[in-house]
């Protein structure tokens, strides 16, 4: 539901989040043995418990020797269970563990290598304003440009790898193939966010790699925020006065007063149009926010908005 404001409507702005993807895990099955790692996806340097479990063998009365880069480092009767750190990035770890069934000692191996991918982005038409700092974020029909960095240690250049690009779970062909680390598509302006992932791998298959962002865009400037808004982390909220004058919003003649809970806030920053918002972890309840502008040089000209917040 739209809603109508005669000066003020409040507007949120969203930031775009990048993921980096970590890393891979490889199982060789034996047989009768299922391998589960947790987290299946570990970061480098990260604690990984590898766990066994077999519905034709009964695991808790066999000996399970587990060895990691060739060398015994845990055993024990019944021990299904095993924690490794992932390696560094570039780098691989074969963890095995020899079980001791009746029928004989079956080996199954697990090699954990680390691939990490950074994806960033750039909105390629967004207009900023001379020497914004800030990020350029996407509009609505504005086309958006997403670079994979993988990150290998061998020889290795992201040129030289094959990536399959997909935007909303589609895969995307034209934009997929060898050499291809960029890729660029037009945001849709029917939604306010779109899903990008890739997968990198090397020719010879050995580095597989897959990352993946959500694009949000920048200020929703068709919606309002309606009272009672709920906020999740972060976020920027955005105040826009339509109709007052004059028109240049930061002139020193227009005063803005942000309140939360009747408690006036002082913002440095030049922008008083803005105010960051964030939620201390574990904490949840109800504030009030106020703005009020007053043009010092017209004394009819004040207008004021406020809602609820909720965390």
């Amino acid at each position: 539901m739209r809603l109508k404001f005669s000066l003020l409507c409040l507007i949120i702005t969203f930031a775009l989040f990048g993921i980096i993807s970590t890393l891979k895990i490889y199982a060789a099955p034996s047989s009768g043995i299922l391998v589960n790692v947790v987290p299946s996806n570990p970061a480098p340097r990260e604690n990984t418990n590898i766990t066994l479990k077999s519905y034709e063998n009964n695991l808790d009365s066999v000996l399970i020797i587990w060895s990691v880069d060739g060398k015994k480092v845990s055993s024990g009767i019944g021990k299904k269970s095993f924690s490794v750190n992932a390696p560094d990035a570039g780098s691989e770890t074969t963890v095995v563990a020899t079980i001791s069934l009746p029928e004989g000692a079956i080996e199954t191996k697990i090699i954990v290598k680390p691939v990490v991918m950074v994806l960033l982005w750039q909105a390629n038409d967004s207009y900023v304003p001379p020497f914004y700092k800030g990020k350029a974020l996407p509009a609505p029909d504005s086309e958006v440009k997403v670079v994979a960095m993988p990150e290998v240690k061998s020889n290795i250049l992201p040129q030289n790898m094959t990536y399959y690009w997909k935007k909303d779970y589609t895969n995307n062909v034209d934009g997929s193939g060898y050499g291809k680390n960029f890729f660029l598509y037009t945001n849709d302006y029917l939604e306010n966010s779109n899903n990008i992932s890739v997968t990198a791998s090397t020719i010879d298959q050995k580095y597989s790699f897959d990352a993946n962002i959500d694009d949000r865009l920048g200020t929703i400037w068709q919606n309002s925020l309606v009272d009672r808004h709920k906020i999740q982390g972060g976020e920027v909220v955005e105040a826009v006065p339509y109709f007052i004058s004059p028109k240049e919003i930061q002139n020193p003649t227009l005063i803005w007063s942000w309140f939360i809970n009747d408690s006036l806030i002082n913002l440095a920053s030049f922008r008083k149009n803005l105010i960051p918002l964030s939620v201390e972890t574990g904490t949840h309840g109800t504030s009030r926010l106020r703005l009020d502008i007053e043009n010092q040089d017209k004394i009819f000209q004040t207008t004021s908005k406020e809602i609820d917040i909720e965390f």
